[in-house]
Order: structure tokens, then sequence, then C-alpha cells
């Protein structure tokens, strides 16, 4: 596992950043998203799922009612948010287990507990100067390189 840090300057760079990670992922892969609300989460988030459709006009709800939204894309992208859960046994209910064969976003992992993969990839997005977010990314070096 590599670790890497950098400053997004603006909104666009958060953007970049989640199309350069859309790139490279593949089946199998896992993106927990933390970060205090408005970090930038399901920005990330949605420029990613946006990229992996080639659309960059896709609608893409926020999953925070829904807990989980699936696109149907080559591989399956699953978008949680477990915002309103309370911990691990809330979530199995929701198909992670299944989704995790295609590519899976999760904000607020926390609520995950031992359910996280171990593998998975893990940005923490923390509030900067401005519109500036700090980020570090935890993962393999194949992906976040």
């Amino acid at each position: 596992m590599a670790i890497r840090r950098m400053v997004l300057e603006s909104e666009m760079a958060t953007v970049a950043l989640a199309r350069d990670l859309a790139a490279r992922a593949v089946a199998g892969d896992a993106f927990l998203l933390s970060g205090p609300l408005g970090a930038g989460k399901s920005t990330l988030a949605r420029a990613f799922i946006r990229a992996r459709a080639g659309d960059g006009a896709l609608a893409v709800p926020s999953p925070s009612f829904t807990l989980v939204q699936v696109y149907d894309l080559a591989p399956p992208v699953a978008h949680f948010d477990l915002w309103r859960l309370g911990g691990p046994d809330d979530v199995e209910e929701l198909g992670l287990e299944a989704a995790l064969a295609g590519i899976v976003l999760i904000e607020w992992p926390d609520r995950l507990g031992v359910l996280a993969p171990a593998d998975a990839v893990r940005i923490a997005l923390a509030w900067g100067e401005g519109e500036r977010r700090d980020v570090t990314i935890e993962g393999p070096e194949r992906l976040i390189g």
C-alpha cells in the first residue's frame, strides 16, 4: 500500500482526481471516502461515476436517502452513503458484499466497522484554506501512483 498526500486547489482539482482514479479502477476496487460534511466526498464520487460512464452530464443523485445507488456500467459501480446508518449491522442489508464484485464508492466508511474491505483505497478529505482540500489517499500503487 502506498500513501499520497495532496492539496486540491479547487472543485475542478477534485474532479480531475476523481477522473484519474476512475480511469485506473477495475472490478473489485473499493474506495472509502471520509471527511467532514462539505469536504468533497460527494463531488469526488459524482465525478468518478460520470467519468466511468463517459458522460459528464449524467445525473448522479446523492444516495443519502436511498443509501445506495447502483449504476449499470461495465463493471457496475455502486455508490453508498452510510451517513444515516448506525453501524455494520445496518450495512449488511444493503447488498455490499454483492456490490464488491464491481466498483464501490462508500461515503462515511466509519459505519462499516469490520465490514470495511481490507484492500480498499482510503481517501480522507479535509478542509484547507478557502476552497482548498487536503487529501490523503492510501491504497495500491496502481491506483494512486
